[in-house]
């Protein structure tokens, strides 16, 4: 009977706490909303070309010929679409027609193509239908961002053991200083949305689920393939267990074959891509005629190598430099405090400590972690199955539920202190992850792009986080450099000015 209660009161806490950060979603999507109608309607954009929309190379006969009934806001919305907006709102449109635009990937195009013809469909006549593209694009961004804030706390609260901090961390997202691309019609919140809930899923044990999610975020963004890197992780670590404890080669073996072919699944969406514009655009041509691209064995995306670090590039350099050095410095003070795990890849890490990494073990006490994904007090789960735990918690009634987060019992019924803060050993994924990430964007892309391109990792948001509750002077150095981007991004961003 108390088994009963305990599950349904964490059931409860989980859901409560969702809605609290699902809250604070929405208000930060309302305030971004308000403030592009705002800087839209106070000044004049830089570009009025946003409205023009030449027909489509083949018939498109969804569109009406007709005047819409109420042409001024069909006509605002048409201009709210802005730099890459304009190209996932035509390809919705018209499909793949010219090379560039095959730089942008389906996912969001097909689900605003799907939208604007169900859901949306009965206000074709009354705003036209350029209008409700842009409409569902919007709609699908701001929906997927507040569902990627829920499962960016969820996911928080599974690695730093510690609802506090999993909250701070995920009100910065909700406000993060690329907010503005939340909101707007780019891919930053489906990218996020399912990078965030396959993790999520990953550590909870819904592998099918999780490799669905990852497929599809590498549908959104080139940059999604790299969530296989979750799995292979995870594969590598328990391959290399199978061996040194366990003395069981087959399993090993079994065990990455699995990892490998989740990986491929995970990369299906990316090639099939991949060759769907390589057979429009280079067969059929002969040499002469190809693009060189068409010729290279290995596609290479981004500009090159240090291809980049030009003088006149100074200015995006420094708009790139405050979440670049975040970065750095996370990724810096991870590496500082915990150098014998991150040089060894966390093969050195005891059983003890990998016992409480969620990233390895999303099951079993290894599989007690599935608790303590719903709240961050789950004492009376593991008090039930510890008599060392009950017995403290005779002694010491007066303790807070949430004080036994401190500590999880071990295989041995050994009491092990659980890291709660950025250094806890199942952050390594997400760190290796923000490393590569961070250096690509510095080195071979386009560098201010940086701050949109980094925004949806966890880390960041871990390390501000710690940094606030460590140093309190921090906290308004932090969200002064959310606001500034805020204010500043939907200022100029929405006005077709440059920005990231």
């Amino acid at each position: 009977m108390s088994t009963n209660t305990s599950r349904t009161q964490l059931s409860i806490n989980k859901i409560n706490e969702s809605h609290k950060i699902l809250r604070v979603a929405l208000i930060s999507r309302s305030l971004l909303i308000s403030l592009i109608t705002l800087w839209r309607s106070l000044l004049s954009p830089y570009d009025t070309s946003a409205i023009l929309n030449p027909n489509c190379l083949s018939s498109d006969s969804y569109t009406s010929s007709k005047l819409p009934i109420w042409p001024k806001i069909g006509s605002a919305i048409e201009g709210s679409i802005v730099w890459d907006g304009v190209y996932f709102i035509r390809i919705a449109q018209c499909g793949y027609e010219y090379e560039q635009t095959y730089a942008f990937f389906p996912l969001l195009p097909i689900f605003i193509y799907i939208l604007s013809r169900t859901v949306f469909a009965p206000l074709v006549p009354i705003i036209g239908y350029r209008a409700v593209l842009g409409l569902s694009g919007y709609f699908i961004n701001n929906v997927a961002f507040l569902l990627s804030a829920v499962y960016f706390y969820r996911l928080s609260v599974i690695i730093l053991k510690d609802s506090k901090t999993a909250f701070r961390a995920s009100m910065l997202f909700c406000f993060n200083p690329a907010s503005i691309f939340y909101s707007s019609i780019y891919t930053e919140s489906l990218y996020s949305l399912f990078s965030l809930g396959g993790i999520y899923h990953l550590l909870s044990g819904g592998n099918t689920i999780a490799v669905l999610l990852f497929a599809l975020s590498g549908a959104a963004r080139s940059n999604g393939v790299l969530n296989a890197g979750y799995i292979c992780f995870q594969a590598i670590h328990r391959s290399y267990d199978a061996i040194v404890q366990k003395k069981r080669i087959g399993l090993a073996v079994m065990t990455l074959i699995d990892g490998a072919l989740r990986s491929l699944c995970i990369f299906a969406p990316f090639v099939t891509f991949q060759a769907y514009g390589y057979h429009n655009l280079c067969r059929g041509l002969v040499s002469d005629e190809m693009r060189p691209w068409c010729k290279a064995r290995v596609p290479f995306l981004g500009v090159g190598f240090l291809k980049y670090f030009q003088l006149k590039q100074l200015p995006n350099f420094l708009l790139a430099s405050p979440i670049l050095s975040l970065a750095l410095c996370s990724i810096a003070h991870y590496v500082k405090s915990r150098p014998e795990i991150v040089f060894s890849l966390d093969f050195r890490a005891s059983d003890k400590e990998k016992n409480l990494a969620a990233i390895l073990y999303p099951s079993g006490v290894k599989g007690r972690l599935n608790d303590i994904q719903v709240s961050a007090n789950f004492s009376s789960e593991v008090l039930k199955e510890n008599p060392t735990l009950k017995q403290r918690k005779k002694m010491g009634k007066e303790r807070t539920l949430s004080s036994s987060l401190d500590t999880i019992p071990s295989e041995n019924d050994e009491v092990v202190p659980a890291k709660s803060d950025y250094a806890s050993i199942s952050v390594l994924p997400f760190v290796l992850h923000l490393a590569f990430m961070s250096t690509t964007a510095f080195f071979v892309m386009h560098v201010q792009v940086a701050t949109r391109f980094l925004s949806s990792s966890p880390p960041l948001y871990w390390f501000s986080s710690y940094l606030m509750a460590s140093y309190g002077r921090c906290a308004y150095v932090i969200w002064a450099y959310s606001a500034a981007y805020i204010l500043l991004g939907s200022l100029l961003f929405s006005n077709f000015y440059p920005f990231t």
